[in-house]
Order: structure tokens, then sequence, then C-alpha cells
């Protein structure tokens, strides 16, 4: 809110350092042209009016000035509404500038009848405007009006064309970090086929069970060969349905259960109205990789972690906080992936909630 106040007080102030930019050139231009169009005796005689006279009409002049400038800027304001200098440029140059003359005249009228029911003590000068006196003041005139919205004009495409390079070069930085948050997701996503741990463990394990059970060796390595395979096939789409996902997360949790025990407890209860919506793949198993990673799993007290579903349509998972005692260091890189992830695919983002007893996290499931 203090930042939003800030930024309109400083527009409010450019706004006025551009009137008074535009008042005070067209008044300077005001007695530039009148010294060029009139004679030198007008002048001898302008200068010798009483005092009070003199700066009656220079500020008649300003405020005439002041009008020319609020009109021209009222006029542009209504066609930048109108008329897009981008879409159609030829257009909105032949009606700015039709407009402007328009109101210019109607001014210099306005401001002729003031002088002759105002000014009429200052017939002295009249021998020295004529006709073409008369004339070349009125093209004056409209030509300070002219100026004025161009240089109005010029600032408002300045201020344009600095506001949409800036944008471009937003939209650069963003498409620049979702491309390296794509490779980021993509790696993550590979990780266990092209981590040699986890290969070196699970392999470990199976010729373990090989020995002890052939049968138990037999569904591990088919539960090992479903979890490469969903990661081969998916790991580079953006959406699966929460069906597919299950059945990845059924073969993984199948391998942490021979490969560590009964340390952890898994409950699942997914309604079936769920199963067809859409998740980022690969998403439940950085939860439980998370779960895994930053608590103990102990068969006197084991992890529990619950994988549940709920009315808002999200996708709920919850694990106990069972806290090591050397604390792991944390990259963050799993959730940020998550939330990163939901950024470019819905207008809902996760949720996270950790309390003393449980760390949770909802994603939104996508129809």
């Amino acid at each position: 809110m203090m930042r939003n106040q800030e930024e309109t007080v400083h527009v409010k102030g450019k706004s006025k350092a551009k009137r008074f930019i535009l008042v005070a050139f067209t008044f300077i231009c005001s007695y530039v042209t009148s010294f060029t169009i009139f004679p030198y005796a007008y002048w001898k005689s302008y200068f010798g009016m009483p005092i009070f006279s003199l700066v009656i009409d220079v500020l008649i002049n300003l405020v005439f000035c002041l009008v020319i400038v609020e009109l021209s800027l009222f006029i542009d304001h209504i066609l930048n509404k109108k008329i897009s200098w981008i879409t159609h440029p030829i257009r909105r140059l032949l009606v700015q500038t039709l407009l402007h003359i328009l109101g210019t005249l109607f001014l210099i009228i306005c401001l002729v009848f003031l002088y002759y029911v105002f000014g009429k003590q200052n017939t002295n000068q009249s021998p020295y405007v004529g006709p073409r006196e008369g004339l070349y003041t009125v093209i004056a005139v409209i030509l300070w009006a002219l100026m004025a919205s161009g240089l109005n004009t010029g600032y408002y495409l300045l201020v344009n064309w600095k506001t949409a390079t800036m944008t471009a070069a937003a939209y650069k930085i963003k498409a620049a970090e979702h491309k390296q948050l794509a490779a980021e997701i993509e790696l993550q996503a590979l990780k266990l086929q092209l981590d040699p741990h986890f290969v070196f463990n699970n392999l470990s394990v199976l010729s373990e069970l090989i020995l002890k059970d052939q049968q138990l060796g037999y569904a591990y390595t088919e539960n090992f060969t479903k979890v490469y395979r969903y990661l081969l096939v998916n790991s580079k789409k953006k959406l699966v349905p929460l069906s597919e996902e299950l059945k990845f997360l059924d073969a993984y949790l199948f391998l942490i259960h021979n490969r560590m025990g009964s340390g952890s407890v898994f409950q699942i209860n997914i309604d079936e109205s769920k199963l067809n919506m859409l998740i980022p793949p690969i998403t439940l198993q950085i939860f439980i990789e998370n779960a895994l990673k930053y608590n103990r799993t102990e068969e006197e007290d084991p992890l529990v972690v619950h994988i549940y579903s709920n009315d808002q349509d999200e996708l709920v998972v919850s694990n106990s906080l069972l806290p090591l005692i050397k604390k792991p260091h944390s990259t963050g890189i799993g959730l940020k992936n998550i939330i990163s992830r939901y950024a470019l695919l819905s207008d809902r983002v996760p949720y996270v909630e950790q309390s003393d007893k449980t760390f949770t996290v909802k994603v939104p499931l996508i129809t």
C-alpha cells in the first residue's frame, strides 16, 4: 500500500512538472513570435502602457497559454483511449491535428471577444495590428498548440516505449527463469535413474533378496523396473493422471519398505472420483523423499505419512515430525520445484503448513 502511494505521488509530480514545462514553453514562444510579427512601433507603444495594464496583459497571456496546454493535454488524453498511435498512426495524427486547430481557433475567438469587451482602452495599439499581423498571430498560436501537443505526444510515446521495453525485458527474464526451472525439474525427475547411490542401494537390496527369497526378489525387480519405466516415460510430461502417479507410488513404496524396513508407515486414502484428475509427475516421490530425508525411521516409533484427497480437489501429504539429531543440509529444491511448476500450470498454488507435530503439503488437483 505504501509503495503504491509513493508511486502515485511520483506520477503526479511528473505530471505537474510536464505541465509547468509546457506552459513555460508556450508562454516564451508567444512573446518570441509576437516580437517577430509586430513592428518596433507596436512594442514601443506597448511598453508605454501603464504598469497595471502591462501586468494584466501578461497575466491574460499566461492564462491563455495555460488553457492552450490544458486543452492540448485533454485532447491527447482522450485520443490515447480512442485511437492508438501504434495501430492507426496516420489517422491519429490527422484527427489530433484537426482537433488542436479547431480548439485553438475557438480559444482565439474567445480571447478576441474578451479583448473587445474589456480592452477597448488600449486602442492606441490598433494602428500596428492589421489583418496580416492578425493572421500571422492566429497561425503562430496554432503552431504553439501543435508544438505543445508534439512535446506531450513525444513524452507519451517515450514513456510507453520505456514501459514496453521494461516489460519485454521482464518477460525475457521470466522466460529464462522458466527455461532454467524446466531444466531443473527435468533433472529432478531423472534424479533416481541418474543417482548411483539409489541404483547401488536398490541393487544391493535386490541381491540380498534373491539369496533369501527368490519370489520376493522377483517382485522387487518388477517394482524397480516400474519405477524406472515411469521416470523414463513421464519425466518430461507436464501432467499425468493421479491414478498413474499412485501406481508409481505403489512401486516406489514397495522398494522403500523392503530397503528400509518397517520404520515408516504410509496410509493412502484417495477418493475414486479424483483418480482422473491431473498432477505433475514425480510430485509424490518428492514429498516422500523429503519426509524420509528429514525424519527418523524407527520400528518402535515409525514415521507416519498420510496421503489423501479432500473436498477442495487437493491432494494432501502429511507426515509426523521425528527430527533427526543431525539435520541434513536442505536446499529446498524439491518443494520449490513443485510450487514453481504449479505457477506455470494453474492459478492455484500448493500450500505448506508445519506444526509442532506434523508437516503438511496440499497440492491442487487439475482438471
